[in-house]
């Protein structure tokens, strides 16, 4: 069968992007999540990767071409459709020109024949698929382009799809609920642009909707997603067992089918670090078919037992006492436990930490504080310092800026600074300072404010929490000496800033140690040692700490 490949939603206000270079061509074989081509936005450079496994049999843009959010770009064949090679060949063409009964040019016609696919959008480098929470927009409804479609969450983030053309709504092919793979078919849009006359319009309209509807069924959980949905309990399989998370789609069709936590953890995952896919999961379950004696009814009843929440609730209603509140961890909660257990389980984490004098940065930002918030309209914080040492400490050993793909280093060249921030709901999120290395004090501190603010609102854009290569927590913000923070992966590297306070030390003056007041600071770094040894990990640390000790009112301008 064939699948889309378009181009991808970068954020709310990108429309469009540049095709910078394909990186595979037609005819080469891909994996899902190998790298096609990469892009250029208003906002960043990214690549995009392959939404399916599949062969290149077209590629609709050139590198260089700025082609619209929505638009295919490349059409991939999956190799799912027929042994035979004749008559797959035949078949084949049929599916793809549905919208208009037109011969084999037909595939380019859907990207001007009035037809718009609003697709699961990609979320992160580790996002995968994404549930529907809430269509706002029915069939039939009237849109103006960036008009909010539906609203959707991804284990990172939930947020909004804006729809990517004017038009009206003519299907929705995913229902509240359904989790669905990065780059499938979800709705339909219809921009009127081909139409001559009223009646044929209204023939490819309708017959899209059902097209799409057979096209997503590679990517989508059709065949078992109703069980699933009506009654299935997800919460009853763990996100992660055996050192693997499965995705919410896996544990669905886990559930549906009766499957205990053992029997997930002993199918052989072909996915991302092992992970199980759908097709393995399909794989399975059609060999398991020849043999039903497996116990799936009585191993489910096992399963609750590994939830915390519900051992602790049956515990204390059984003993009545008042003495425990059983609070229900809510969804982002969850979320963030299980990528803290697969950030310990995928990286050896070791922390190394220093000492910084930092009194000419307390004296600079005292003495500016003033008049830097009336020159700006925020508050000048010490978080700006630090990042400006954190990148040159980058600078100074790039070998920090890393990440792990299998058995490659992965090298950033540029440096994308995660800050961790607090949600007023008491959860964490971390958007991304882009390009960082580029910028001064200020600059940091203008991008640090606004994206803090918008954290703090819940309006951060995609992209805006995606592509950080290391990341800065203020464990001291409450006054913790210094703290040992859990990598956010895939990242290989995090710098944890304690509080500052003044405390005696001992310096050397004319050749005399004495004792002065200082305001002095713990900096730490907690590392990967896969790929990142103490060595260079304390040397970057070091780099950090002469950084800002070198801060003050002669050598910095704000």
């Amino acid at each position: 069968m064939s699948i889309e490949v378009v181009m991808p939603k970068m954020g709310e206000s990108i429309q469009e992007g540049t095709i910078l270079r394909w990186v595979k061509n037609v005819g080469d074989t891909v994996e899902r999540d190998d790298v096609l081509l990469e892009i250029s936005t208003d906002k960043v450079d990214t690549e995009v990767p392959s939404p399916a496994a599949g062969t290149i049999v077209e590629i609709r843009a050139a590198e260089g071409d700025v082609v619209e959010v929505g638009k295919v770009i490349a059409i991939l064949s999956s190799d799912a459709t027929a042994p035979a090679p004749a008559p797959a060949a035949a078949p084949a063409p049929t599916p793809t020109p549905t919208p208009t009964p037109t011969p084999s040019p037909a595939p380019a016609a859907p990207a001007g024949a009035g037809d718009v696919d609003v697709v699961m959008p990609k979320m992160g480098e580790s996002i995968q698929e994404g549930t529907i929470l809430r269509w706002v927009k029915q069939v039939g409804e009237t849109v103006e382009r960036d008009d909010v479609l539906l609203e959707i969450s991804t284990d990172k983030v939930d947020t909004e799809v804006p729809s990517p053309a004017s038009g009206t709504l003519v299907a929705h092919l995913a229902s509240e609920g359904d989790v669905v793979e990065v780059g499938a078919v979800i709705a339909k849009l219809s921009t009127g642009a081909a139409v001559a006359a009223p009646a044929p319009a209204a023939a490819p309209v309708t017959a899209p909707a059902p097209a799409p509807a057979t096209a997503p069924v590679a990517t989508a959980p059709a065949p078992v997603a109703p069980a699933a949905i009506a009654t299935a309990s997800v919460s009853a399989l763990p996100r992660t067992s055996g050192g693997r998370f499965y995705s919410p789609l896996v544990r669905s069709i886990a559930s549906a089918e009766g499957l205990s936590a053992a029997e997930l953890d002993a199918i052989p995952g072909t996915g991302l670090e092992g992970r199980v896919t759908k097709n393995d999961m399909l794989a399975y379950l059609q060999n398991r078919g020849s043999a039903p004696v497996t116990p799936s009814a009585p191993r489910p009843a096992a399963a609750p037992v590994a939830a915390p929440a519900v051992a602790s609730a049956s515990l204390s209603t059984s003993n009545g006492t008042d003495d425990i509140e059983v609070i229900q961890m809510d969804r982002v909660r969850q979320l963030i436990a299980d990528h803290m257990v697969r950030s310990k389980q995928t990286s050896p984490h070791v922390t190394s930490v220093a000492e910084a004098d930092v009194t000419g940065i307390v004296k600079l930002r005292e003495k500016v504080k003033g008049s830097f918030e009336k020159r700006e309209g925020f508050k000048l914080t010490y978080t700006p310092f630090f990042g400006v040492a954190v990148v040159d400490g980058v600078k100074a050993f790039p070998m920090i800026n890393v990440s792990v793909d299998g058995k490659n280093i992965l090298r950033h060249r540029r440096v994308n600074l995660g800050m961790a921030a607090a949600t007023p709901d008491g959860n964490l999120i971390v958007p991304v300072v882009k390009n960082a290395d580029i910028m001064n004090v200020t600059g940091i501190a203008r991008t640090m404010n606004d994206l803090g603010n918008r954290a703090k609102a819940k309006k951060l854009s995609p992209d805006e929490i995606a592509g950080g290569t290391i990341t800065l927590t203020n464990v001291g913000s409450f006054g913790s000496l210094f703290g040992t923070p859990v990598i956010n992966q895939p990242q290989t590297a995090i710098i944890g800033i304690g509080a500052i306070q003044k405390r005696p030390v001992v310096r050397t003056l004319d050749g005399e140690d004495v004792i002065v007041i200082r305001s002095m600071v713990y900096l730490s770094i907690t590392y990967d040692h896969r790929v990142i040894d103490g060595a260079l990990a304390t040397q970057a640390l070091a780099a950090m700490v002469r950084s800002l000790e070198s801060m003050n009112e002669d050598t910095v301008t704000l």
